[in-house]
C-alpha cells in the first residue's frame, strides 16, 4: 500500500512510470510527466527536473508543491480528514444522506463487477460532464482489472434492489486514501445515491487507525472550480498548494513570448476536444505559475483566504525558507 504499488498500477494499464529522487511520474499525455501518487507535495530541485525531461524525452513535467515554492500557479487539493461525521455537514447535505440511504446500501464490491457493471455509470458521469469520447469501455476494464491483487485497491458501491447506481474505486497509501474515480447513473441521482457513498465511504474509512485523510483529486487543469462543489458541500475542504508545470528549456522562449496568444487559441478549439483543452489548461497552469502570487488568477475556492496566503508567502519570503500554511 505505498507509491510503489500505486506505479506497478498504472504500468499494467500501459502507461510508462519513472522514479526520481523526490517522486514517481507517469506519461499522464504524449510525452507530459505527471508525479504520483497524486496527493504528494514535492520539492524537486532544478537539476532533477531537467535530468528527467531530458531522459524522458518529455516536453512538460506536472506536479504539486507547496504555496511557499518560488514557482507555480495557485491552486489547491480537495481533501477531507478526521473527523468525519454526519453532524459536522451542512443541514442540506445531512438530508441528502440520510435520503440516499433510505434508498441504496453501500458495500464493497468486487473490481470485476466494477470492470463490468461499472461501465455504464462511467459513460453516463461522461456524458453529464460533456467528455462523452473522453473515455472508452476497453479503457475503463483496464482500469479496474489492473488493480487486481494489488495491495490497496478496492472497489465500492452503492446497490439499488441489486442494482450497480454509484461506485467508487479507491486506493489506500500510506495513511491517505485516495480516490481516482467515482461514478454514477443519472437516473438515481434524484435520490441521493451520491450523497450515501460519498458519506459512506469517507466515513468507513476514516475510521481505519492506518487512515488520517482522503484524497479526492487536483484541482483540474481544463474545468471550472465549480466541479468540485458538490464535494465541499459533503465535508471536503480545499488545500492550498501550488501546480508547477515546467517546459523543455527548448519551448520556453516560445511559449514566453507568444503563451497568452498560444493559450487563447487553444481553448477557442477546446470544447469537447480533451486533449486540446489539456493542453492550454498545461499553458495556462505554466504562465500563471510563472507570475508573482499577487498578480496570478486564484481559484475561486481560495478567494477567502487570499490575504492570509499572501501574507504568508511575504513572511516566508522575508525570512528566507518555506512556511507551508
Amino acid at each position: 500500500m505505498n507509491a510503489e504499488t500505486f506505479a506497478t498500477w498504472l504500468e499494467r494499464q500501459g502507461y510508462r512510470t519513472v522514479r526520481t529522487q523526490s517522486s514517481y511520474w507517469f506519461e499522464a499525455g504524449p510525452r507530459v510527466l505527471q508525479a504520483i501518487p497524486y496527493h504528494w507535495v514535492i520539492e524537486p530541485d532544478e537539476a532533477e527536473l531537467s535530468a528527467l525531461l531530458r531522459s524522458q524525452r518529455a516536453v512538460a513535467l506536472r506536479y504539486s508543491t507547496p504555496v511557499a515554492a518560488p514557482w507555480g500557479k495557485l491552486s489547491y487539493h480537495v481533501v477531507c480528514e478526521r473527523p468525519y461525521t454526519l453532524e459536522a455537514l451542512p443541514r442540506q447535505a445531512r438530508q441528502n444522506v440520510q435520503r440516499g440511504l433510505e434508498y441504496v446500501s453501500v458495500e464493497p464490491i468486487s473490481l470485476e463487477r466494477l470492470a463490468t457493471e461499472g461501465w455504464r455509470l462511467r459513460a453516463e458521469t461522461l456524458a453529464r460532464q460533456g467528455r462523452s469520447e473522453a473515455e472508452q469501455p476497453q479503457w475503463w476494464r483496464r482500469v479496474c482489472r489492473s488493480a487486481e491483487g494489488l495491495p490497496g485497491f478496492e472497489a465500492w458501491g452503492a446497490i439499488h434492489e441489486g442494482e450497480l447506481v454509484a461506485a467508487f474505486l479507491g486506493f489506500e497509501c500510506e495513511g491517505c486514501y485516495l480516490l481516482p474515480y467515482e461514478q454514477s447513473a443519472t437516473a438515481h441521482l434524484e435520490h441521493r445515491v451520491n450523497n450515501a457513498i460519498f458519506y459512506c465511504v469517507i466515513a468507513r474509512v476514516l475510521q481505519r487507525p492506518e487512515v488520517s485523510s482522503v484524497f479526492f483529486c487536483l484541482q483540474s487543469l481544463d474545468a471550472p472550480c465549480s466541479v468540485d462543489q458538490f464535494k465541499f458541500r459533503m465535508g471536503f475542504t480545499a488545500k492550498p498548494v501550488r501546480q508547477r508545470v515546467v517546459l523543455h528549456s527548448w519551448l520556453r522562449p516560445v511559449v514566453n513570448a507568444s503563451g497568452d496568444l498560444l493559450h487563447r487559441r487553444l481553448a477557442k478549439h477546446a470544447a469537447h476536444r480533451p486533449a486540446i483543452a489539456k493542453g492550454a489548461g498545461l499553458l495556462h497552469f505554466y504562465l500563471e505559475g510563472r507570475r508573482p502570487a499577487a498578480e496570478q488568477e486564484w481559484p475561486d475556492t481560495l478567494a477567502d483566504r487570499r490575504n492570509q496566503l499572501l501574507a504568508q508567502l511575504s513572511a516566508s519570503m522575508s525570512l528566507g525558507k518555506a512556511v507551508t500554511p
